[in-house]
Order: C-alpha cells, then sequence, then structure tokens
C-alpha cells in the first residue's frame, strides 16, 4: 500500500468524516472517495459505512486503518534514524503543547531554536495538558510541555513555576467575591480542581458565574472589559498593570502555584534533533519570553 493511502487512512480514522478528511490531505471529496473505493476493490472488502452524519469504518477497514498507523509510525521512525545517522541536526521534530503555552511562548522558541538549526521542521500538536500528557506517554511526540503535576517517570524540566491569582478590573474586598461577577473558561481538570478547592475552603456560596467562555484567553478580554473577575495563572494577565491581581494561598498561608513543564523520553535522546532542542530549552529563561 503506497504512503499516502497510509495517510488517508489515518486521517479518515481520526476524523470520521470525509469532507474534513479531504480539507486535511488538500483533495477533493471525488477524489478522496475514488481513493476509498480503489482500496476496497484491492483487498476485496468494504472498509467503511456512510452514516447521515460521517462515517463509521468496517472490522476490515479498522485493522487496515490501524496498520496504517502502524506503518506511518515506522516511516517517521526511519526517517529520523537516518537522519540522525548523518549527525546532523535536522528532520522533524514532534512537540505536544498546552493551549496557554502554544498561543504565548512557543512561537517565540521555535523561531530561536530555527535561527541555529535551519533545516528542522516542526509538528507541533496543541490541547488541553491532559491530552498532550496522553500524546507522550503513547510516543506520539518527542517533547511536551504542559501544566500542572501528572505522573511522568521519564525524564523533566521544570520551566518555571507561576502564581495563581483572582484577576479584577476592580478592587474588591475578599467578602465581596461571592457576590461579585465571575467569568468561567474551559480548562484542564488539575487547574479546575486547583480553583474549585480554594473557592470551597473559603466560601459556603457558590460562585457568581455570569459568563462562560472557551478560552483563558477570552475571559482575560471579558475582565478587562470591566466584566467580571475570573481565576487564572499570573502569566495571563502580568502584562496588565492595571487589573487587580490577589494571589491565591492555601490555608496554612503557602502561595497556590502552577508549574509549567517539560517532558520527554530519555530514549529520544539519541536522536540528535532532540538532544540539541533539550539542550537548547535548558539555556532559556521561558518564563520571560
Amino acid at each position: 500500500m503506497k504512503y499516502q493511502n497510509w495517510e488517508m487512512l489515518d486521517a479518515l480514522y481520526a476524523t470520521g468524516n470525509i469532507t474534513q478528511t479531504a480539507k486535511r490531505l488538500f483533495l477533493s471529496q471525488p477524489t478522496l472517495t475514488t481513493r476509498i473505493k480503489s482500496l476496497e476493490d484491492y483487498y476485496g472488502v468494504q472498509l467503511i459505512i456512510r452514516k447521515q452524519r460521517g462515517i463509521t469504518f468496517t472490522p476490515e477497514g479498522e485493522e487496515l486503518a490501524l496498520h496504517a498507523r502502524k506503518m506511518l509510525r515506522e516511516q517517521i521512525n526511519i526517517e529520523e534514524k537516518l537522519n540522525n545517522m548523518k549527525q546532523q541536526v535536522a528532520g522533524t521534530l514532534r512537540v505536544g503543547v498546552s493551549n496557554f503555552f502554544a498561543l504565548n511562548k512557543m512561537p517565540k522558541i521555535l523561531r530561536l531554536f530555527k535561527q541555529t538549526y535551519p533545516n528542522v521542521e516542526f509538528q507541533v500538536v496543541t490541547g488541553w495538558s491532559s491530552d498532550i500528557h496522553r500524546r507522550i506517554l503513547n510516543h506520539d511526540i518527542h517533547i511536551c510541555f504542559i501544566k500542572g503535576d501528572y505522573n511522568w517517570n521519564d525524564e523533566k524540566e521544570l520551566l518555571y513555576e507561576e502564581e495563581v491569582c483572582i484577576a479584577s478590573p476592580w478592587e474588591f474586598n475578599w467578602s465581596e467575591l461571592p457576590k461579585l461577577p465571575r467569568i468561567d473558561y474551559r480548562t484542564d481538570g488539575k487547574m479546575k480542581s486547583i480553583a474549585d478547592n480554594w473557592w470551597y475552603s473559603n466560601y459556603k456560596e457558590h460562585p457568581n458565574i455570569n459568563i462562560q467562555v472557551n478560552q483563558v484567553e477570552t475571559a482575560k478580554e471579558m475582565i478587562i472589559n470591566n466584566l467580571g473577575y475570573a481565576i487564572m495563572a499570573n502569566l495571563v494577565v502580568r502584562p496588565y498593570p492595571h487589573l487587580i491581581i490577589k494571589n491565591l494561598h492555601q490555608p496554612t498561608g503557602e502561595l497556590i502555584t502552577r508549574k509549567t513543564w517539560m517532558y520527554y523520553h530519555e530514549n529520544s535522546l539519541q536522536m540528535n534533533i532532540v538532544k540539541a532542542f533539550v539542550q537548547f530549552i535548558k539555556t532559556l529563561d521561558v518564563k520571560d519570553l
């Protein structure tokens, strides 16, 4: 089976949708449909079942899609091995990045790294830290940058620690918070637990949530426009000195903080590109980028 067909089956299995797969692969839908039909004719089995919304794989189709994913991974591995044998820092670095880090830190890091190693390309996956953690466990990526402490028994580097705070457009007393309008946003489970545990350790009432948004950056804009306060990591609002920022504390008086880590597998350091990138990150003051 051709490499392009591996890619097609893998993308189709990931999206479960012909339209989305065609867009991802820059193909027309008729071309994609023709390639699927050609594979079905070649193997003599039906691979997918079309539904009103999307598609589902037959058992035979699923088996072939999983094989395609395995073959893609083997292809990536051999390309990486050959690049490494050349003793060059070249090839594609696969990185997983939490959403905030991807928006605020990663573009600068990649630009600086590419200035030193121009033959490197990047494949960057973004998402919640929990999703990125799963990807590094599965060896889908070489390196990840995530917020919070996750189970990890391999190599890691603490990049920085930031305070969790109340960010508000106006001055406030702690006793007033339950009555003030709060902006809530989608975040990973660990950050939500930090916020909820702090709140219910200090207040009996539920927070007065009157705006809910999908991202922390949107919540920040709501705060800037005087629509309410939010609980978030300090770095998100640090560039806005006109906002009122008060850090949260444990009952013991300790600051509540959130760590940002770089995780990677020790055996991946055998690859020149990974080794060079890890060493490069260790030279940076990532928090102040």
